[in-house]
């Protein structure tokens, strides 16, 4: 069934809003790098590539501006750019 416009506003009134498509975009992105880099990382018993990778999977649940999801993304995708040249 789909939400009706009552629906979302009500939802929009208390606070929820739905995350925009570029969001929605990135955090797949990131995500799927973090799974990449998580898998690489244990069978490679990196612990760096692995930790990041975990945190490329899960910080866009603790994150709500679009900005902020792609400069902590690239950061994280910085670290794992000189971990991987680093080994």
């Amino acid at each position: 069934m789909a939400a009706s416009m009552n629906d979302l506003s009500a939802l929009k009134s208390l606070g929820f809003a739905l995350p925009s498509p570029a969001y929605l975009f990135g955090a797949i992105v990131f995500g799927l790098v973090g799974m990449v880099a998580f898998r690489f990382g244990r069978r490679g018993e990196r612990p760096v590539t692995l930790w990041l990778g975990v945190a490329l999977m899960v910080y866009p649940y603790a994150i709500s501006r679009t900005w902020l999801l792609y400069l902590v993304g690239v950061a994280l995708c910085a670290g794992l750019w000189f971990d991987h040249g680093r080994g």
